[in-house]
């Protein structure tokens, strides 16, 4: 390799500076190595890959040097990855395993020996790619799944190609025919790398690419050079007369995104028919051209040929064949049921072709990615997080299908080069010069041991990890305390408020629990049945459909000088305390009715609806229209939909019906002391203070009581509860129901 690293297409974002100051610590450089390369998607996809790194450490049993292998953990990311996430493993010990391994049928009884392997108090598991960097003679490996290399390693073509990029650049990269990822492959590298001495990496048919060096920065510099040069090879290939895909049949939709909000709840429904999915869509340039290609569904029927994809895209995508312009969406939304029901018998098809007895049990048949023509790519997850990621990684296959079309647009011949033996070579798939993995190749690592292993890794989900829910009134008081346990409880939150500024900040708040992928914000006027709307199509944009509707907001009208409340006053507080909650659901039941999935209305009433008062005439009498309101919903929308209410008492904490002119006014009705200098939360706190001596309990009602009321009613805790009201008020007698 030459010394210098300059590149064209990539990004040499490596900075002697950060470097240094980890003072040569080689496990600290190995993890700034590795959040480099996965900084760039070009380059590895989120959780793909490995890096590694030999080096000596002391001994625990001897405090004598000892060789120590440094390699990403199991199910880490490298863009992420800490430290404490590479398994830490004896060498020696790695390479007397050649002597125990008792061929290619048993490979898999090998990872047993990786846990004993470990060095010191190291416990992070260890990959099955680990004895790939392992019996590789060079101190430094990367090995990575970028977008160029797998173009390459998936056509048909792609050994003639290597031969061509190798004379262009000067390089001497060797080609090895697929196999899957385990203790075989390791020994099939090893020998590959002895038999062509001076090489300087190896592209894995169907799979991925491996560089090295000497240095942490040599080894970076080596990726990125070589990623690079495959970038510009590929991409002087697509230049000209090239018709990515056999062109373009169908051009993308113009209101493609109402298009896709449309029918997101209705799709999103139909794919969780064996458990609740979150949705994530993208009308990417890419994810078009290929949804509109000519090529589109014979490349589609193929799937992704890097196993680092299909783990989250499943074997292929499903296809809805629609024709943009000439149907309409009642046509799509149709097509949607009748495919997915072609693709569950497919896909069951597939598995039980393929399992064993000892095979994993079939996970889900439903697709997890949805192309359609004018729209793009619709993935599918159990969070948002995983369905984003879903839709990236089959975005990755998009390019390395783009990328083989370009090396060669004609139609392939065996045998094909990803083929260990000729013979076995028809049992490759391929269109044109795309190659794709043999099914029952694809099924051992689908359902390999293995990787069920590491789903069974992973932490429980969270009670509302697949739920998505909308609060409106979310920026304050018991709608912020609402967003915040859900959050905590794992569940999609669009916070909706009046005031933008303070939902953006609970939704903050919010993501600092969760994470960003899980949380959003909107603006919402529950007067307005546009801003309802508007608000229901942002959620179902976001995360595909809606489980709960969560309402917290209401206003407490203030009479005039004189005591009286005006006219327009009075109506207000009906539009937004009653016909605002109507208008909820006017507004989204379409999105119920379509996903055809249970869902939940929460509704916040008050005491003051059973409690007859002096001077809140219209909040009093509001909120006993809400009661009723529930109960009517609760009625017309069942057994879908369960609506239920809370009614508090007066929560003052918090809460913007307390701004602190009223709570002063109200501090000097019941003649409580204060001083103006005290702050606002002070002069809250003594008012309800005040107001739960009123109560049985003798306690304040905080926005988080009132909170934990509403997310126990939007929880399956409450599946068999609807209708009701239920009291958060200290126990006040004046309010109990009679």
């Amino acid at each position: 390799m030459p010394e210098t690293s300059e590149v064209t297409h990539l990004r040499d974002l490596w900075n002697e500076k950060d470097a240094a100051a980890l003072g040569g610590n080689e496990l600290s450089l190995l993890r700034y190595r590795s959040n480099l390369l996965g900084a760039d998607l070009r380059i590895t996809n989120f959780g793909g890959g490995n890096t590694s790194s030999k080096i000596e450490l002391p001994d625990p049993f001897t405090g004598k040097p000892v060789r120590v292998l440094a390699v990403k953990g199991s199910g880490g990311d490298l863009g992420s990855i800490k430290e404490s996430g590479f398994a830490l493993l004896y060498l020696d010990r790695l390479e007397e395993l050649k002597g125990l391994y008792r061929g290619e049928q048993y490979e898999d009884e090998m990872v047993k020996y990786y846990p004993l392997s470990a060095f010191g108090e190291n416990r992070v598991a260890a990959s099955i790619d680990t004895p790939l960097h392992a019996f590789l003679p060079f101190k430094h490996i990367d090995h990575l799944h970028p977008d160029w290399a797998i173009a390459i390693a998936a056509s048909a073509n792609g050994k003639a190609k290597l031969a061509q990029f190798n004379k262009r650049f000067g390089r001497n990269i060797v080609w090895l025919p697929w196999q899957r990822p385990g203790f075989e492959l390791a020994l099939q590298l090893e020998q590959a790398v002895q038999a062509n001495p001076g090489c300087d990496g190896v592209l894995l048919g169907s799979h991925g690419l491996f560089t090295w060096g000497n240095t942490q920065r040599e080894c970076y510099e080596s990726s990125i050079r070589t990623i690079d040069q495959m970038g510009e090879f590929i991409l002087s290939h697509q230049k000209g007369d090239v018709l990515l895909f056999g062109g373009l049949r169908h051009k993308p939709v113009e209101n493609r995104k109402e298009v896709a909000v449309s029918i997101l709840p209705a799709l999103r429904g139909i794919v969780s028919s064996n458990r609740r999915v979150i949705a994530h869509y993208t009308d990417h340039e890419d994810a078009l051209n290929f949804a509109g290609s000519e090529w589109a569904q014979e490349l589609g029927k193929l799937g992704t040929s890097c196993p680092d994809h299909f783990l989250r895209t499943r074997i292929c995508p499903m296809f809805i064949d629609w024709k943009p312009g000439e149907e309409g969406v009642d046509v799509l939304k149709a097509r949607l049921s009748e495919k997915t029901a072609g693709y569950r018998t497919e896909y069951g098809t597939y598995y039980n072709a393929w399992a064993t007895a000892e095979s994993p049990k079939l996970r889900d048949s439903n697709p997890s990615v949805v192309v359609i023509p004018g729209l793009g790519l619709f993935g599918f997850g159990k969070n948002k997080k995983e369905a984003r990621i879903t839709t990236e990684f089959f975005i990755n296959a998009i390019h390395v299908m783009a990328g083989a079309n370009a090396l060669d647009a004609s139609d392939a011949a065996h045998p094909l080069p990803q083929s260990r033996h000729p013979h076995l070579s028809e049992q490759f798939a391929h269109f044109k010069n795309y190659v794709s993995l043999p099914r029952s190749e694809a099924f051992r690592i689908e359902y390999w041991a293995l990787e069920e292993a590491k789903l069974q890794r992973m932490p429980p989900e969270a009670e509302f990890s697949r739920k998505i829910l909308l609060v409106a009134g979310g920026g304050s008081g018991i709608g912020r305390e609402v967003a915040l346990i859900l959050a905590r409880k794992g569940a999609h939150v669009v916070i909706a408020d009046l005031n933008v500024d303070g939902a953006q900040e609970v939704a903050e708040e919010a993501a600092k629990i969760s994470s960003s992928d899980a949380v959003a914000h909107t603006h919402v006027d529950l007067s307005s049945a546009a801003s309802i709307a508007e608000a229901a199509r942002f959620t179902v944009l976001q995360f595909g459909g809606i489980d709960g509707i969560i309402n917290t907001a209401a206003i407490y009208p203030v009479p005039g000088p004189d005591g009286e409340l005006s006219e327009s006053m009075w109506n207000k507080t009906f539009a937004i305390n009653v016909t605002g909650n109507y208008l909820l659901m006017k507004e989204i039941a379409w999105v119920f009715k379509d996903q055809k999935l249970p869902a939940a209305m929460v509704l916040t009433s008050s005491a003051n609806a059973v409690v007859p008062k002096h001077g809140s005439e219209a909040y009093d009498i509001s909120k006993s229209a809400l009661n009723h309101l529930i109960r009517e919903l609760a009625v017309g929308f069942g057994p879908l939909i369960r609506v239920n209410g809370i009614a508090p008492a007066t929560v003052v904490a918090g809460s913007t019906m307390f701004p602190r002119d009223r709570v002063m006014n109200s501090l000097r009705k019941y003649k409580i002391e204060f001083s103006e200098s005290e702050s606002t939360e002070d002069l809250r706190t003594k008012l309800a203070e005040f107001y739960a001596q009123r109560t049985l309990t003798r306690r304040p009602i905080l926005p988080q009581d009132c909170a934990n009321a509403i997310v126990w009613l939007a929880s399956e805790e409450s599946a068999k509860t609807t209708g009701h009201i239920i009291p958060v008020d200290g126990g006040l007698q004046e309010a109990f129901l009679r």
